[in-house]
């Protein structure tokens, strides 16, 4: 093909569409503006603590796998990953506990003690499996803003999961008439943070999205989820990609329809083609300065973001790599979150431990618990007040539900605020996914991989089509692929 390929940011799907047109014969170079790659996926040693830094979750691994193999290598050279036998553990306010097993079966025996027919959950699951094997074609791995699209296979397939869409519904909703009062309504719901947005608001489309899980199960990396970036950033390597670390993208000059120049802190460059893999609407502000456009940008809803503590602790727990202790009033905490701007009263706490696949992570009788709440975007509040908040709130809910007093226990403690993700990641306003998916739309409204005004530009990653966490970015890169074709 012999392009050249400028692409902003190496977050993962960065790094997936940089491997696709190095195979393809492009001369690839990627700008990254901090030292290391791979976007919010980093890592962090603290005093004999390593923690992953953001995404934990790892659903889909033939979509990295597939990487690999269009280069003719075994992914197991580069990355190994086992199956994890329990996707979350639930803990509940009323003291009911939930562990997903990765086993579906497992699952549905699982959810009988919680009041649910085996009938009803089966019958759920089946649903969000038939809407996504018919559906995610369309939605996730095509440009849905391409006439092409829906004339194509991938349209007409979508066409037999019309009636089965829900998109007039809440997720909320739909998982209510479900499951009805019981801890399953909750479960479900949850999956709606997944693209950072809020299941009394979000389409019940989105449920799809506990098919990932529920009927295909949940991997984890043996050396962490930065070994994803690591063996993606060796293949790339390996293909003659050139990165460019701690090179700021500044600018892009324009000529008619055409981006001509890419201008860095360090000097300009010119390109057949540019991809932007930072977040979109701080691309229009900061280095396209398309001001008509960051205007109707800024109108959309910006998705959640995240408080995330970094602790090292001195004891061994009996929990799982992801664990869930769910608040007692979500609609409460989505109406902080996305209303009032601001923690309310009661939060669900997520703990991720790689400590339990990854031993070195931490030493001997201790563990890295990688603890989350979901946070508003940052629109100025005093987010030193607001942490100390969200820390009491969390230390008591750990000692309620798991009974367990953390104070004495944390050796060694790190904070990562919307503030800060911000600053890191140039995520605006510290919002995970760029927008949220409140609203039946918000699939169409996303930003297209494509620019309409320029013809060699093109976007991936998790703030345009079709969303944010690690398999939508890495189909936002093939996409793009197929596009540039």
């Amino acid at each position: 093909m012999n392009r050249t390929i400028g692409i902003i940011g190496s977050g993962i799907g960065g790094l997936a569409v940089a491997i696709r047109l190095a195979l393809r014969g492009c001369s690839v170079t990627v700008f990254e503006q901090s030292a290391t790659p791979g976007g919010k996926i980093s890592t962090l040693a603290s005093n004999g603590f390593r923690f992953d830094t953001g995404p934990s979750l790892f659903t889909l691994p033939a979509l990295v796998e597939e990487l690999f193999m269009l280069a003719g290598k075994n992914m197991n050279d580069y990355l190994r990953v086992v199956s994890l036998p329990v996707t979350c553990n639930y803990f509940f306010p009323d003291g009911f506990q939930i562990r997903a097993w990765s086993d579906k079966e497992k699952f549905v025996d699982e959810v009988e003690n919680a009041g649910i027919e085996r009938t009803v959950i089966e019958k759920y699951l089946a649903r969000q499996s038939f809407v996504y094997n018919n559906t995610s074609d369309f939605f996730l791995f095509n440009s849905i803003h391409k006439i092409s699209t829906y004339t194509g296979e991938a349209g007409r397939k979508s066409l037999g999961a019309l009636h089965r869409l829900d998109a007039l519904k809440s997720m909320h909703r739909r998982n209510k008439q479900t499951f009805g009062n019981t801890p399953l309504t909750q479960l479900f719901d949850r999956y709606a943070t997944y693209n950072g947005s809020d299941p009394y608001r979000a389409p019940a489309t989105l449920n799809m999205i506990a098919h990932l899980e529920h009927n295909t199960g949940a991997w984890f990396p043996v050396n962490g989820m930065v070994g994803i970036i690591n063996a993606l950033v060796k293949l790339a390597t390996e293909l003659h990609v050139d990165f460019h670390f701690s090179e700021q993208v500044k600018k892009l000059e324009t000529s008619g329809k055409k981006i001509e120049k890419l201008i860095t802190g360090k000097s300009e460059y010119k390109f057949d083609v540019v991809i932007n893999n930072a977040d979109v609407t701080g691309f229009y502000r900061n280095i396209l300065h398309d001001e008509l456009r960051l205007k109707k940008l800024s109108r959309r809803e910006r998705s959640s973001s995240a408080l995330i503590f970094y602790w090292g602790v001195n004891f061994e727990s009996d929990l799982d790599v992801h664990n869930i202790l769910f608040s007692a009033d979500y609609a409460a905490e989505f109406n902080g979150l996305f209303h009032d701007k601001t923690f309310a009263d009661d939060l669900t706490v997520y703990i991720f431990i790689s400590k339990k696949v990854v031993d070195t992570d931490a030493s001997a009788g201790k563990e890295n618990w990688f603890v989350m709440v979901n946070a508003p975007e940052n629109i100025g509040q005093d987010w030193e007040r607001q942490k100390e908040k969200a820390r009491n709130i969390i230390l008591e809910k750990i000692k309620k539900i798991l009974n367990v007093d953390l104070n004495g226990l944390i050796e060694t403690e790190d904070v990562m605020t919307p503030v800060d993700i911000e600053k890191r990641t140039s995520s605006v306003n510290g919002s995970l996914y760029g927008h949220s998916s409140n609203g039946a739309l918000a699939a169409f409204l996303r930003h297209p991989n494509f620019s309409r005004k320029y013809k060699n530009l093109y976007f991936v990653g998790g703030s345009v089509h079709p969303g944010g966490g690690i398999p939508l970015c890495l189909a936002s890169a093939k996409i793009v692929d197929q596009l540039i074709k």
